[in-house]
């Protein structure tokens, strides 16, 4: 889903955003996990695979500047957690969205975050905003 910022006269300039929606593959890799690293890059190739389909069903070409990205964590149970204990997952979804072509880079110099966030109860899934910075 590609979300177009209207601006008027005077304002910030028109940016591109997009919603990527990947669904759990997996189990969360987490980073208060204590894995052998076969199990965990069995994870995160997962994770990537998921990620890399997942950019491939949005609209649109690849981004040639820099994006500020937003990851909103679903979880299908209530309780307590941090959010940030999941980047590892977010980490391999971007690898992910990067061999999709989305994004030139996962670089400081093509992304600002990925800022992770508690999205609300739901399917286990992460929802990537990915928003052009002009």
């Amino acid at each position: 889903m590609t979300i177009e910022n209207d601006s008027q006269e005077g304002s910030v300039p028109r940016s591109r955003a997009r919603v990527i929606e990947v669904v759990a593959p997996a189990g969360w890799i987490n980073s208060n996990q204590r894995l052998h690293r076969m199990q965990s890059a069995k994870l995160t190739a997962l994770w990537r695979e998921a990620g890399r389909v997942s950019a491939g069903l949005v609209d649109g070409g690849p981004y040639a500047g820099p994006v500020h990205i937003f990851a909103h964590v679903y979880k299908p149970r209530g309780g307590r957690y941090d959010a940030g204990n999941l980047y590892p997952t977010i980490k391999a979804i971007l690898d992910g969205v990067v061999d999709a072509g989305l994004l030139v880079d996962d670089s400081n110099d093509y992304v600002i975050g990925p800022d992770l966030r508690h999205g609300g109860k739901g399917p286990a899934r992460i929802v990537l905003t990915v928003t052009e910075i002009p």
